[in-house]
């Protein structure tokens, strides 16, 4: 798999998690329960809570891809309060995943890549996006998808999933 195709399933998990937030926003109403409680829920006290849950999903997938495209990634302020303005963060990253070309990534696989957390240590961009990227992306994503379902809102795994590229047997 290539990382262009890598990068469009997340983009698509991005879309999912979007219309997620949408059913919250939903379910909020319908209980008439102020949407923006959301935003603090945790599964455990140590654990960020649902609104730093999306945007790390969201950073993990703006900044792997701009540290193995070198090309340079969207910044946000991180101070996003209600579902509007998450919902227009995961928009803002969907965007720039969708500016992506095969040809970006290159050079990808034995790209230096380092964080300030790292100490001085580093991964070749092949180690770094299969071993940190991925797992971390879908860490977030997961969570997120828990918070939402464990506090009463209606989602599942096709949910999860989304549209499926099925094919009859013909």
């Amino acid at each position: 798999m290539t990382y262009l195709q890598s990068f469009s399933q997340m983009n698509k998990q991005l879309g999912q998690l979007d219309a997620w937030i949408e059913r919250a926003a939903a379910y909020a109403q319908g209980r008439k329960v102020d949407p923006a409680t959301f935003l603090g829920f945790r599964l455990a006290p140590d654990q960020f809570a649902f609104g730093r849950q999306v945007l790390i999903t969201c950073d993990t997938a703006k900044l792997a891809a701009s540290r193995l495209s070198g090309k340079a990634a969207p910044t946000f302020p991180d101070t996003e309060k209600d579902f509007d303005e998450l919902r227009a963060r995961i928009r803002a990253t969907r965007d720039y995943l969708d500016g992506l070309r095969a040809e970006d990534f290159d050079s990808a696989d034995t790209r230096v890549v380092s964080q300030p957390r790292w100490e001085g240590k580093w991964m070749t961009g092949a180690d770094y996006f299969h071993e940190h990227a991925l797992p971390n992306f879908y860490f977030h994503l997961a969570h997120a998808y828990a918070l939402l379902r464990h506090n009463g809102v209606d989602l599942g795994k096709k949910d999860y999933l989304g549209a499926l590229s099925l094919r009859d047997p013909a």
